[in-house]
């Protein structure tokens, strides 16, 4: 038997919207629980400031074009992925786009 054989593949047709980002922004995150008090809200202010000056210590923002695909798994719940696209313009006309995802599990020997 081939290693193809002794996989299982799906193939999952999505969306995706395509856009601009700092990517060194990717390390500012906010969770639920920093909306939960004033305080709470103020800690993840002060984080993103010490990211983004962090940021330009380091060289400055660097923008980079990200697509968000989204897609229904087998179980009806919706993921959600980031695609990084590079520091060139991507090849699209608007920044709504089909997504095709392709999902091999296997087992390595």
């Amino acid at each position: 038997m081939s290693e193809r054989e002794k996989g299982v593949s799906r193939v999952y047709e999505g969306s995706a919207r395509v856009g601009r980002i700092v990517k060194n922004f990717a390390t500012v995150t906010l969770k639920p629980e920093d909306f939960s008090s004033p305080v709470a809200f103020q800690m993840a202010i002060s984080r993103i400031y010490e990211s983004m000056i962090k940021m330009f210590e380091s060289g400055g923002p660097k923008p980079t074009y990200v697509a968000e695909v989204r897609f229904t798994d087998d179980l009806g719940n919706s993921v959600a992925f980031a695609v990084d696209l590079g520091s060139t313009t991507p090849p699209f006309s608007g920044e709504k786009v089909k997504a095709r995802i392709y999902v091999e599990i296997y087992e390595e020997e």
